[in-house]
């Protein structure tokens, strides 16, 4: 009070003529004009000139390593494993010894079908070096014997006639011809059986194409105790160790092929709107924080995870550095909109962000404040962009905390 006692003493001084009277007037309405403001209830507030700035929107996520597709390797037969060659995360060519089984009793198996087919043959060549000859000779003789035999019976049934002889003896005569005629009629059955293409050859001939079949399984099954690599790639697991004793279609060991590496994660359904496939992203893992590496978004998952609100999204490595591996958790940065010129404030700055009216408190040129209806766009951290209801130079309240209302007055100033 000490301040307005002296300010009024000075207009009672120069107060005595009119026109220094009216000086003083003048003089005290300014000083209190100053006092008022200065004295002003909650006058001071934070505010932010809004001026163009590049803003970068990017959605950040957790996601992990892996390839496009794996495969759970096992055997296809029961066994002993006797030897694993390869550990978690060696690298792998294909047709390489992954694991080996006791094939002491499929070795047995393919040595007796080897002799097997040996018989086999053999028997394909005793019939095209002995019975089938055999055969074409035993057809001549019995049809030179049945000749013989003929010629016989027609003299002795002459000699019947004449006399010289009895009804034995021609009966004897009748009978070698009809043993001759049954033989010749045998030899040319077994003729005609063992000729190309006849009964006998057929039977060899398919008797070693089984005999090789059955061959060409015993070595199958001697294979199947061999675990090969069926593409180059990583052992991503191992469960199995020397001694186990395993089934057939239990997965010993998961592998990933080498080829395009991608980066698996769940963003938040709320971001959807933003994802497109081909945005460009950096990602990090977190052994390597420093050593960050380039990807791109390559795929969206159609539908959502109802139960984590989440959409699955996939995101391709052109050039995976050394040190990424399978599983790895990595951090991964999308960006999704980018504004050169844009209008921002800080999002504690905006009033009911989340709804489908959000507002500002916009500062007028009379420093009072005007609740400012606006559209949201891009944001980046802890900014938000302005795309409506608001322009360049203006002023927008920041301060948090405190009883505003419209056309309060304030005393802005900017941090």
């Amino acid at each position: 009070m000490g301040f307005i006692d002296q300010t009024w003493g000075i207009f009672m001084v120069i107060g005595q003529s009119p026109r220094k009277l009216w000086v003083a007037a003048g003089l005290l309405l300014a000083v209190t004009s100053v006092l008022l403001v200065w004295l002003w209830p909650g006058s001071g507030a934070t505010v932010t000139v809004l001026q163009p700035r590049e803003l970068v929107h990017s959605v950040v996520a957790t996601a992990t390593v892996q390839t496009q597709h794996r495969a759970n390797a096992g055997v296809q037969i029961a066994g002993k494993v006797v030897a694993v060659y390869v550990m978690e995360g060696d690298r792998i060519r294909q047709g390489q010894t992954l694991l080996k089984l006791d094939d002491t009793e499929s070795r047995s198996a393919v040595m007796a079908a080897d002799l097997a087919v040996q018989q086999a043959e053999f028997r394909l060549k005793q019939w095209r070096e002995v019975q089938a000859p055999t055969a074409r000779a035993g057809d001549l003789q019995a049809h030179a014997n049945l000749t013989q035999s003929r010629a016989q019976l027609a003299r002795q049934q002459d000699l019947f006639r004449q006399g010289f002889i009895g009804q034995a003896a021609l009966d004897e005569a009748t009978r070698a011809f009809q043993v001759a005629e049954a033989q010749a009629r045998s030899a040319q059955a077994q003729r005609q059986a063992n000729e190309e293409q006849g009964v006998e050859q057929q039977l060899a001939q398919s008797a070693l194409v089984l005999a090789r079949a059955n061959a060409q399984a015993a070595r199958a099954r001697l294979s199947y105790t061999t675990l090969l690599a069926p593409f180059d790639g990583q052992v991503v697991s191992r469960n199995v160790e020397p001694g186990d004793m395993v089934q057939s279609g239990k997965t010993l060991m998961q592998l990933a092929p080498q080829g395009v590496t991608e980066l698996v994660a769940q963003i938040d359904e709320r971001n959807l709107s933003w994802l497109k496939v081909g945005q460009a992203a950096v990602a990090s893992a977190d052994a390597f924080a420093k050593q960050h590496f380039a990807a791109v978004l390559s795929t969206i998952a159609p539908g959502v995870d109802a139960q984590r609100g989440s959409v699955q999204v996939k995101l391709r490595v052109p050039s995976p550095p050394e040190f990424l591996r399978q599983d790895m958790t990595v951090s991964v940065e999308i960006e999704v909109g980018r504004q050169s010129a844009a209008l921002a404030v800080p999002l504690e700055a905006v009033h009911e962000a989340e709804s489908a009216h959000p507002w500002v408190w916009r500062v007028s040129a009379a420093s009072r404040l005007q609740r400012a209806p606006v559209t949201l766009g891009l944001r980046s951290g802890t900014w938000v962009q302005l795309s409506s209801g608001v322009a360049a130079g203006d002023q927008i309240l920041t301060a948090t905390g405190g009883d505003w209302h419209e056309d309060q007055r304030i005393r802005p100033h900017q941090p």
